[in-house]
C-alpha cells in the first residue's frame, strides 16, 4: 500500500482521503484549520502559506494529492495558495530530493473561449480572470518541476450541497436563450471518482498525460437544463433572454481523453445528477 499526502482535505479532498484510507493506504490530510469532526487517518493543521508552518509534514510520500479551496474568488487568495502554497510544498519535497507523484486539482475556468467553441487539454489555456491566470501559472509551475506531473480540470461542480442552478430555478430567474449559453458540469460524485481512478493509475505506474479535463458528457445550453430542471422541481418556467448574437456563449468541455482512459461517470449528464438531487430533498 502506498503513503499518500492530501492537501486540502474539505468536501471531496476529505472524502477521497477517506476512501484511499478504506482501501489500506496510510494516509494523512493537510486543513488550514483544524477538523470539525476526527478522522480516522492523521490530520495535521497547516498552513502552507508559510514555510515554517511545514516542517512539521514527513517527506516519505509516494504521492502528493493538492486539492485546496481558496478562501474567495480574488486573485490574492489562489496567489496564496497556487503559487506561494504550491511552491512552498515543491521546496519541502525538493529539500529532502524526494520525488512523490503528483495530481493536482484545477479548473476549467482556465479556458476563455466563450463562443461556443469545444475545448479541450490541447486547447489554449487563455483564463478572462486573474484568478484563473493563477491555476494556469500553478499547472506551469508544477510541470516545470517533473512533467510526469498530472493536473485535473473539474468543470462546475454541483451535488449535495452545491445547487447554485437549483436555487436559481427556484427563484424564476432569467436565463440566456439566444444565442445558447453553454454549461459544464460534473457531479460531486464523480470528483471523488476521477480522483481515485487517476490516483490508483499513478499508484501501478502508468503513464499518464500531464492533463486530464474532468466534466460529464453533455455540456448544454442552460437554457436547456433549466427548463428541465423546472419541470423536475416544479418550478416557474423559466423567463427566456434574447440577446445579441455576438453575447458570450460560454465554452464546451470535451472529456474524451478522461473516458479513453477508462472512466466511467456516475452521472454522464444532468438529468442523472438532478433526478438524484431531487431524491435527496432540495428544499426552496
Amino acid at each position: 500500500m502506498a503513503s499518500i499526502l492530501v492537501v486540502g482535505c474539505g468536501d471531496i479532498g476529505g472524502r477521497v482521503a477517506l476512501a484511499l484510507h478504506s482501501l489500506g493506504h496510510r494516509v494523512v490530510g493537510l486543513k488550514r484549520r483544524p477538523p470539525e469532526i476526527s478522522a480516522p487517518f492523521p490530520m495535521l493543521t497547516i498552513d502552507i502559506r508559510r514555510v515554517e508552518s511545514l516542517r512539521g509534514i514527513a517527506h516519505e510520500f509516494d504521492l502528493v494529492l493538492f486539492i485546496v479551496s481558496p478562501a474567495s474568488r480574488q486573485a490574492e487568495s489562489y496567489q496564496a495558495l497556487y503559487q506561494t502554497g504550491l511552491e512552498n510544498m515543491l521546496a519541502h519535497f525538493t529539500s529532502a530530493a524526494c520525488r512523490p507523484k503528483w495530481l493536482m486539482v484545477s479548473s476549467s475556468s482556465v479556458y476563455g473561449q466563450n463562443q461556443g467553441e469545444w475545448v479541450d487539454e490541447d486547447s489554449p489555456a487563455q483564463p478572462l480572470s486573474a484568478a484563473s491566470q493563477c491555476l494556469v501559472e500553478a499547472e506551469q509551475s508544477l510541470w516545470a518541476a517533473d512533467e510526469s506531473h498530472c493536473v485535473v480540470r473539474f468543470s462546475g461542480i454541483y451535488g449535495p450541497g452545491r445547487d447554485w442552478l437549483l436555487r436559481r430555478a427556484a427563484q424564476g430567474d432569467a436565463i440566456q436563450q439566444t444565442p445558447p449559453s453553454y454549461t459544464n458540469r460534473i457531479h460531486r460524485d464523480d470528483c471523488v471518482g476521477v480522483l481515485l481512478f487517476l490516483i490508483n493509475k499513478l499508484l501501478a505506474g502508468d503513464q499518464l498525460l500531464p492533463c486530464y479535463l474532468a466534466t460529464d458528457n453533455d455540456p448544454a445550453p442552460l437554457w436547456e437544463v433549466m427548463h428541465w430542471i423546472a419541470e423536475q422541481y416544479g418550478f416557474p418556467v423559466p423567463v427566456a433572454l434574447n440577446l445579441a448574437d455576438e453575447a458570450p456563449q460560454n465554452k464546451r468541455c470535451n472529456n474524451a481523453r478522461l473516458t479513453a482512459l477508462g472512466y466511467k461517470f456516475l452521472f454522464p449528464g444532468y438529468r442523472n445528477g438532478y433526478v438524484n438531487s431531487a431524491a435527496g430533498g432540495f428544499v426552496k
